[in-house]
């Protein structure tokens, strides 16, 4: 595995721009950063696939899922001071939106810097104080006067989408990453560099990468790659949230430089314990660090695509993040160098026998 083009990956598309249904930006360092590999191709969702070069036809098709789009938020309206309303995009905690930088992108395709600001203490009165934070009691401040500059001058209107502004770093010293989306950039990421570690390897299945769309908003994208794709086995790749520093540590299931993890359960899927049981136990025999988790909530692509045709045996390698569905998340190299290993291995020994007995 290389290291320094799996950090440089992961970096260029968790900065890429991208909210759901504005996944475009993401798409084309997809593209970049898988070129040579195989074919690509784009659907009206945009989602986008990449055949590898080495299929050929009378085999199991695999599919390996990572969502591209990033939770974020929407211009709703503009007021007269120049002010901007939004929506959120995705799951959000409102407490954790305030005091941020975003980028709105303009009319022009121009990302635009922006504050998410409040009411300041000094204004408020002490109920104000006292009440829960509302999404609806922020703005979007770009430094304007009026909604007149804001639509003229910085031509920024209504359904704009706004991303945090953050830029992916990496500290080689302890293997970190600190940066945006890594729910499901690091998918992505982890996607494409098992496609490379595979690169010119003659396998007993057929592999599919499926970047999919609209995850945060319901699943959306792969709903349509799955009965797209047709296949007969899947890996779900999800940047899932850590609760190592939320949970009394009997508890922990997903810690930061554990290995990825792999949910047996969710609030939208029982995962196939057949082919649980075989990465689990191949996990086991390769000396694979993993975790495993029983989720009560929280839901991935394997929802849709396991649901998808007649039904297809998947399961989630989750790279741990802390602090998802945040501008910021913590994410560690050697979780993704582990759950790139975990399915290359898998990949490497199944064969249509295998996938018959899931």
């Amino acid at each position: 595995m290389h290291t320094k083009d799996l950090i440089q990956s992961i970096q260029r598309i968790s900065d890429a721009n991208g909210i759901s249904g504005f996944e475009d930006e993401v798409l084309t360092v997809i593209r970049e950063e898988g070129n040579g590999l195989g074919t690509f191709k784009e659907d009206r969702m945009r989602n986008l696939y990449l055949y590898r070069h080495e299929n050929t036809s009378n085999k199991p098709i695999v599919q390996l899922n990572a969502h591209t789009d990033e939770v974020g938020f929407m211009v709703k309206a503009i007021r007269p001071d120049g002010m901007i309303e939004f929506i959120t995009i995705g799951g959000w905690i409102p407490t954790n939106v305030p005091a941020h930088m975003v980028r709105i992108r303009n009319k022009d395709g121009v990302y635009v810097p922006a504050v998410v600001a409040s009411k300041p203490p000094h204004f408020m009165s002490e109920a104000e104080k006292k009440a829960p934070l509302e999404i609806t009691n922020l703005v979007l401040d770009v430094g304007a006067v009026s909604s007149e500059e804001v639509i003229n001058d910085y031509r920024i209107g209504i359904a704009a989408p706004v991303v945090p502004d953050v830029t992916c770093t990496y500290d080689e010293k302890h293997g970190l990453f600190i940066g945006k989306a890594f729910d499901c950039r690091i998918g992505c990421a982890s996607t494409l560099a098992t496609l490379k570690e595979l690169q010119g390897t003659n396998l007993k299945v057929n592999l599919v990468g499926d970047f999919s769309s609209q995850e945060e908003v319901g699943t959306r994208g792969s709903i349509v790659s799955a009965n797209t794709i047709k296949a007969d086995l899947a890996i779900v790749f999800e940047g899932c949230p850590a609760d190592d520093t939320v949970v009394p540590a009997y508890q922990a299931q997903t810690c930061l430089k554990k290995g990825p993890m792999l949910r047996h359960i969710d609030s939208r899927m029982i995962t196939n314990p057949r082919f649980q049981r075989y990465a689990l136990d191949l996990a086991q025999r390769l000396d694979i660090p993993v975790q495993e988790a029983v989720r009560s909530a929280g839901a991935t692509n394997g929802a849709p695509i396991h649901l998808a045709n007649d039904g297809i045996p998947a399961i989630v390698i989750g790279v741990p993040v802390r602090y998802a569905h945040t501008h910021y998340g913590i994410s560690s190299l050697f979780d993704v160098e582990q759950a790139v290993r975990l399915a290359k291995e898998i990949l490497l020994r199944i064969n249509e026998e295998t996938i018959r007995s899931f």
